[in-house]
């Protein structure tokens, strides 16, 4: 089972979507819970953003919305689970993290020049 990423209104949606994409890199889906308008808006920024970070490494990610009833100090909230999963995988683009663990180096072999932001 993935453990629940946890977001809140006040989360940095970069932070939120580099955990998002090492969780989906290592099992292939990762749940996202958000309450409150704020939350979902950080959430859904953060996945964005990790779509981004997962496309270069070849993964092609799906958002799949849904409510659930979670408690909260004894009150019940209804929360936004977000799930995140891989729909899809290529090559990863070359300079990529996961471009180097599929393709190893050869010996003398050169790595290509970082690109400039």
């Amino acid at each position: 089972m993935v453990d629940t990423i946890k977001v809140s209104a006040k989360s940095r949606s970069t932070a939120v979507a580099g955990a998002i994409a090492g969780v989906i890199r290592e099992h292939k889906r990762a749940d996202v819970q958000a309450i409150g308008a704020g939350a979902v808006n950080q959430a859904i920024k953060a996945i964005a953003i990790a779509h981004g970070y997962l496309q270069q490494d070849g993964l092609d990610i799906v958002c799949i919305p849904t409510f659930v009833e979670v408690d909260v100090s004894g009150e019940e909230r209804t929360a936004v689970k977000l799930v995140v999963e891989v729909r899809s995988e290529t090559a990863p683009l070359p300079g990529s993290r996961l471009e180097s663990m599929t393709h190893p180096r050869q010996e003398g072999e050169s790595t290509p020049p970082a690109e400039e932001p």
